[in-house]
Formats: structure tokens, sequence, C-alpha cells
């Protein structure tokens, strides 16, 4: 990772980035080589897996795909690699035994969390963020505690790195203390990577139907999104700790967070 920015420059993966360096609300930033955010891990080369486990320390992966993607993509190289553990947390309902829907049968139209339409962009997407919240509070407070772990560094990632990781990656930085702003920065920078991460993404069957049926401007990652999303939370539920206190998360959780990336 250079000095000059937080990507992490793999051959295998196009959308990683280090939630370091990230300025906080008491005026301090956060700690560079802790927590790091991804797209899709299947075609990490040994060189990647090399600079993530030996240089980066990398020990605990959270992957939020959902159980069809896994099935039909595979679990990924890390999952070979003895030091590292792996947390399966799917963000869907997985009603059925594959799909996030209610059938026994993958169903790759619904893998993703894009599948749907409605008309308002807005309210698709962030529908799709309290989904997620609705559906999955297990998975998501699973996430962050493993997340916040610290015996090495941890690493959040789903398929294109943006609305899955992008909801986990504001929560833990908004119980780290990162101001508004930088949450909301953080999550629009996927969008510098988006040609790359669709190009990535059409190379695979799981992902490529549904990404040719609409244009790649639909899938950019716009700050009114994730400010929506916030926004609700701190009006419903006095913000995201409020919501996660609610789903069993303590302060000795939040202590973790911060200890992790302050």
């Amino acid at each position: 990772m250079s000095e000059m920015t937080r990507w992490i420059d793999l051959q295998g993966a196009v959308n990683v980035r280090d939630l370091g360096g990230l300025p906080t609300r008491d005026g301090g930033r956060t700690r560079a080589g802790q927590i790091f955010r991804a797209d899709n891990l299947q075609g990490l080369t040994p060189a990647d897996v090399t600079l993530l486990v030996d240089e980066l320390k990398l020990r605990h992966v959270v992957d939020l795909r959902s159980n069809a993607e896994v099935t039909l993509e595979g679990p990924g190289p890390l999952t070979r690699v003895p030091e590292v553990r792996h947390h399966h947390l799917t963000l869907f309902a997985e009603g059925g035994l594959h799909t996030d829907v209610e059938a026994d049968t993958i169903d790759a139209d619904r893998v993703l969390p894009w599948a749907e339409r409605v008309l308002d962009e807005e309210l698709r997407v962030t529908g799709f963020y309290f989904g997620y919240l609705r559906d999955r509070p297990d998975s998501v407070v699973a996430g962050l505690r493993a997340m916040a772990l610290d015996d090495g560094a941890s690493l959040v990632h789903c398929a294109a790195g943006k609305d899955r990781t992008g909801v986990m990656s504001a929560l833990a930085l908004e119980l780290a203390g990162v101001t508004r702003e930088a949450i909301v920065a953080d999550y629009v920078a996927t969008g510098e990577r988006l040609e790359l991460i669709l190009q990535r993404l059409r190379g695979s069957d799981t992902y490529r139907v549904d990404l040719d049926s609409r244009p790649a401007d639909d899938h950019m990652p716009r700050s009114r999104y994730i400010e929506q999303f916030l926004g609700v939370l701190d009006d419903r539920f006095d913000g995201p700790a409020g919501w996660l206190a609610q789903h069993g998360w303590t302060d000795t959780d939040t202590a973790a967070m911060q200890s992790r990336l302050l």
C-alpha cells in the first residue's frame, strides 16, 4: 500500500483498500493495517495470498456473499490457508438451501442485492441495505465482531466490495468515531474502480446476465445512498450504535472495535 493511497494493489482483486488513515471526530485517524475491505477474492494469485497473509498479517476473512454465490463461485483460495480464519456470514435471508429466496435450487437471478428492479434508485439501494439489517442482524453483529478481533488483520468482502461490504465498513467506521464525511467518502471511493469491478464480474457466469441487463452507471455508489442509510439509523435508532445495541452489540464490542481501529 502506497503512503499516498489506501488502495492495495493485487493481481486477483481490484477493489481492495485499507480502512486506516481516516479522520475521526476527535481529531485523530484510524490505524492502518487493521481492517481491509475488498471485492471477490476468487481470483487471488499466490503472490496476492503471500502479500495479504505474510506481509499484511491477514488472519480473518469476513465473506458476506450469499450461499448461492459461494456454491457457484467457490470459497476462494484464502480458505486453504491455515493461518486465516474464514467467517462466512451472508446478509441475505437465505430462505432455501442455496439462495436468498424461498427455494431449494440456485437461482442466479436472485444471487445479488441488485437483482430486483425498483424505479426509484435511491429507494432500491437503501432498501437492500435495510434488508441486510432486517433479515440478518445476526450476521451483521457477528461480522463486526470478527472484524474487531485483534489477532491479526481482518478483511471484509462480498462480490463487488460495494454494497454489503460498504454497509459493514460504514458501521465499523461509525463505531470507531470516524467523521460522517469520511465514511461517505470511503463508500463512494469504490466508484474509482467501478469499471474494473464490473469487468471482473462479467467474467463470471454467476454475475454476467444481471450486470449486462443494466447500464454500468446504475451500479455507481453515490453519496446519497449511504447518507440516507445512516440518516435513517440516526432518526430511528439514535445512530448505528443504537440499532446494534438492540441486537446484542455491547459496550465491550464497541471498545474492541475502537481498540482495533484507533
